[in-house]
């Protein structure tokens, strides 16, 4: 049996609501300032139709290139066969939010600073090079003597 390929056809899950989120839009959605290069990530809110984005586009991340009354422009890139197309997309606020994806870099990048101005009045090199996480120590079990496994031969008597 066949079926439908309209518009919002395989969106049952990605556009209803979550548990025990349903009801009216909390006012916080609509005082949020959004201003030009934010980052923010697309997230469908079910109960409102209008300016909602294509399907393809929930759950992705682009920069804000235009800020309307109750609409954002949002740049983002979308892969169509072996290469990135650029999208330029508007979106209702209510199926926007700010991206927490850099929050770590800006972190890192403010921790960083301290310590060159701390390493510059000490007068020390100082290294900030990322280390990816290195393997574990070598250990030994105590209270525990390695045990040897060998497999039983195979008996053909019944």
């Amino acid at each position: 049996m066949g079926h439908s390929h309209g518009l919002r056809s395989g969106t049952r899950y990605a556009f209803s609501r979550n548990f025990k989120e349903h009801g009216s839009i909390p006012l916080s959605t609509y005082l949020k300032t959004y201003r030009v290069g934010d980052i923010v990530d697309i997230k469908v809110n079910g109960a409102v139709q209008k300016g909602m984005p294509y399907k393809v586009y929930n759950g992705k991340t682009g920069v804000v290139y235009n800020v309307t009354k109750s609409a954002v422009g949002v740049l983002l890139y979308k892969m169509v066969g072996n290469r990135y197309i650029e999208k330029r997309i508007s979106v209702r606020i209510e199926h926007v939010k700010h991206s927490r994806s850099r929050e770590d870099f800006i972190k890192r990048v403010k921790e960083n600073a301290a310590k060159k101005s701390q390493a510059k009045q000490e007068g020390v090199t100082l290294h900030l090079k990322r280390q990816p996480v290195q393997p574990r120590e070598a250990h030994t079990l105590e209270g525990t003597a390695p045990e040897s496994i060998a497999p039983i031969a195979y008996d053909t008597h019944i």
